[in-house]
């Protein structure tokens, strides 16, 4: 059996899984966690390896012991409830997330963020920054990746460059973050256009409520990119309400605001190339977990809260 004390020993930032069950059981066994899945013939066991784990999603059909949640919430690992296929995640309820209960997160992190979030000007500083640093993201992602450039995406095409074209000007003039939020959706309304001319989805309108392919990978990657976000933000200390871009009304406003940094580089052009590619929507989610891996995308959203918590909006 694991020490308790050894089960924090992987830092978030460096965990490999993200955990989607249905249809299962969650129990504690033998000092582990696991799932069981009951087949006609048998019942089958599987080990969840806690300690490199950031998020559990438990969709639909599941059910899950006490003695478990004890042992996640023992090794830091983030519970969620979802609906099928991991969206949507169920809203209206204090149990949207369970979040492991310590008194021993950093200060540090939640201090710095609050020393500017109450200053209008300097919380549009930060505002500005978030949106440069996602623009370095995704020009760096889509300069490397093979994968995508054997799907038509490269970084120096003319229609992509235009895109970006005059973009970090724009948020260094922009007056409000409503000015800003203008600019982002300009920038990701483009980035469509290029994206359907490379996949021969034509007829695509970005519709939330739509079945269509493209959009349903949209809606069910962004979900996972609000986990990562979400994990990000509980293991800085930092709550989900004092957002930067997002609406003041909406208390996880700043999930939106951290998962925008990798949204555009990593779930926008993998949802067309999966629609076209008609694959099933575990293999989009495979797909994403996999490129969030690669490009470091749960690192990424580490550096730039604690960077921002502690030097603002400074570059």
């Amino acid at each position: 059996m694991e020490q308790l004390t050894d089960l924090k020993a992987i830092l978030h930032s460096k965990r490999a899984n993200i955990y989607y069950l249905e249809k299962c059981r969650v129990m504690q066994k033998d000092g582990r966690v696991l799932y069981l899945t009951e087949d006609k013939d048998e019942n089958r066991y599987w080990n969840i390896p806690i300690a490199n784990t950031t998020v559990i999603l438990l969709g639909t059909g599941t059910s899950i012991t006490q003695a478990a949640v004890r042992m996640l919430a023992s090794a830091g690992v983030l519970i969620g409830f979802s609906g099928g296929g991991g969206t949507p995640l169920l809203a209206g309820t204090e149990i949207e997330w369970l979040t492991p209960q310590s008194e021993y997160r950093p200060t540090e992190y939640v201090q710095g963020w609050l020393s500017f979030w109450f200053d209008e000007v300097q919380r549009l500083k930060v505002a500005r920054r978030f949106q440069l640093l996602r623009i370095e993201y995704l020009q760096k992602v889509w300069t490397k990746d093979r994968d995508l450039k054997n799907e038509g995406f490269f970084i120096d095409d003319r229609d992509i460059q235009q895109a970006f074209s005059g973009y970090s000007s724009k948020i260094e003039q922009a007056g409000n973050v409503t000015e800003l939020l203008l600019i982002e959706a300009q920038l990701t309304k483009n980035l469509y256009k290029s994206a359907i001319s490379r996949t021969g989805q034509k007829d695509f309108v970005r519709d939330y409520n739509s079945t269509d392919s493209a959009n349903a990978f949209l809606n069910h990657g962004n979900y996972l990119a609000y986990g990562l976000a979400a994990s990000t933000l509980w293991v800085l200390g930092i709550p989900h309400g004092f957002a930067v871009m997002h609406g003041k009304t909406r208390r996880g406003a700043l999930v939106f605001d951290v998962a925008d940094l990798v949204k555009d580089a990593l779930i926008l052009p993998w949802a067309f190339i999966c629609a076209k590619e008609k694959t099933s929507e575990q293999e989009f989610r495979q797909q994403i977990l996999q490129k969030f891996t690669e490009h470091k995308a749960l690192d990424f959203m580490f550096d730039t809260v604690k960077q921002i918590s502690l030097q603002g909006g400074l570059p």
